[in-house]
């Protein structure tokens, strides 16, 4: 993979590229060779306050708000046009800067795309004013926007996490402050150019890459009427104690630690090439991956040795080689946490069936090789805490009362599946499980339904007519039941 050094020195600030606070400036390593590929800006504290001063005067002074939701909609559909023109920069960006493979880059890009004409065509159908029978009086419910929006998302996903978060955000008329991480902000200049050259008025949308610190001023700050949060759930615990304090809206998509359920009537052979890579997908850097997969005692064996094969076929390498099941992590800090928990299954008596270590063909690149773990005790940390890692646990089962038992076993409740011959014995024990979506034969999940989690794996809803209701304030309307007035 050649490193192309990307270079945007300047923040997106109400329809302006302007310096940041006293010229600062980070590196964006590429985790496949430990080298720059590029400079961004990194916002301060003044940044900040400029970016959301200037989100406030577009809500409340701008034309933005005031345009029909039609009219948003093509906007949207622009932008989503200019994302699908520009998709190689985009794919080859998010294979720089993450590390993921190609394939998954490129896919992210479609759902960009996808996510934003998804939210176009709600404009005509979605309840914006509605008329309901009143107990005393004639009533309307309007649908306002929330204000000024914080979206702060992580490095995983990077566009494919900010579209949730702006897709509703810009439909329903709000004005946004976007906060990529720190590790992966060159997207989001490329984003920005994308709704400039879409018609998006100035101040709608504007983008400081900043670190945590700074990040909190953005949720501090009393402009900023809600924040929309994807990341660690330590860090989204932190974010609503500081809206709390203001009375301030937030939604919170936070860690997962998602079971599969591999149920005794299913096929093996047709299941795991189909399960394995769920468990590893983005390098295992995926919140809603199947990280615990639990077993029956009957076919335990064959299940672990199944998957064991499957996961320690993947090829691991440069995530510019579309042929890349599994690249490098997004750092070395967050492969030294990863191989820390490697340590911890090994301590703890757990079983490696494949991997656990460094792929002896790269001198450099924050690898981990695709592991496995058998003979895991749902107590073990491996199988309590995310590992945000290539690192999946097997875990054995004594009948489905005890598998949901199992799968429920968790301060998480994000995502998960079962695995079955019999489509409705799959679903009647999917809805047993506490968690937030669960797919029956497959762990995809779809835009029309809303995502988010149980239990620490947050608080609110993205994606469906749930996630634009997660960007509005109902008002209530009335007047006198007979139409008069006094």
């Amino acid at each position: 993979m050649g490193a192309e050094q990307v270079v945007r020195d300047f923040l997106y600030v109400d329809g302006e590229w302007v310096e940041p606070e006293k010229g600062r400036t980070t590196d964006v390593i590429c985790p496949f060779t430990e080298e720059p590929i590029g400079r961004a800006a990194l916002a301060g504290p003044s940044d900040v306050d400029r970016a959301v001063r200037a989100a406030r005067a577009a809500f409340d002074h701008g034309p933005w708000r005031h345009t029909t939701p039609p009219e948003r909609a093509e906007v949207l559909r622009r932008a989503g046009r200019g994302i699908e023109a520009r998709s190689e920069e985009f794919t080859r960006l998010a294979a720089l800067e993450v590390g993921s493979p190609i394939r998954d880059a490129a896919q992210q890009v479609a759902a960009a795309k996808i996510f934003l004409d998804w939210h176009a065509g709600q404009a005509e159908t979605y309840p914006w004013e509605e008329d309901r029978p009143g107990a005393f009086s004639s009533l309307l419910v309007r649908r306002e926007p929330v204000g000024v929006v914080g979206a702060i998302v992580p490095w995983n996903f990077p566009l494919g996490l900010t579209m949730p978060k702006l897709c509703p955000a810009l439909l329903t008329g709000c004005a946004v402050v976007l906060k990529p991480a720190e590790e992966t902000p060159l997207y989001a200049f490329l984003l920005a150019e994308v709704f400039e050259e879409a018609g998006l008025p100035p101040g709608v949308l504007n983008i400081l890459p900043a670190d945590r610190m700074v990040s909190e001023e953005l949720v501090r700050h009393p402009l900023v009427d809600k924040i929309s949060f994807t990341g660690s759930t330590r860090a989204g615990s932190r974010i609503g104690s500081l809206c709390g304090e203001q009375i301030k809206r937030f939604a919170l998509e936070l860690g997962g630690k998602s079971a599969a359920i591999v149920l005794d009537d299913a096929d093996l052979e047709t299941v795991i090439p189909r399960l394995a890579p769920e468990t590893m997908r983005n390098n295992g850097q995926r919140c809603v991956n199947q990280t615990r997969v639990l077993a029956p005692r009957s076919r335990y064996d064959a299940v672990v040795e199944a998957l064991a094969a499957a996961i320690g076929g993947f090829r691991v390498g440069d995530p510019s080689d579309p042929a890349t099941d599994v690249g490098p992590l997004i750092s070395h800090a967050q492969r030294e946490r990863v191989e820390g928990y490697i340590a911890a299954g090994r301590a703890q008596g757990a079983r490696l069936v494949a991997g656990g270590g460094r792929p002896g063909e790269f001198a450099r690149g924050y690898f981990v090789e695709p592991t496995v773990f058998a003979d895991v005790d749902n107590g073990m940390t491996i199988a309590q805490e995310e590992i945000f890692g290539p690192v999946v646990a097997v875990i054995p089962y004594d009948g489905e009362d005890e598998a949901v038992a199992i799968a429920n076993d968790s301060a998480y409740g994000l995502s998960g599946s079962v695995w079955s011959g019999d489509h409705e014995r799959a679903l009647r024990l999917a809805k047993r499980v506490r968690t937030g979506s669960i797919g029956v034969n497959q762990s995809r999940l779809d835009l029309g339904g809303p995502f988010g989690g149980f239990k620490r794996s947050g608080l609110g809803r993205e994606y469906g007519l749930e996630g634009i209701d997660g960007y509005v304030e109902l008002q209530q309307v009335t007047w006198p039941a007979d139409g008069r007035t006094g």
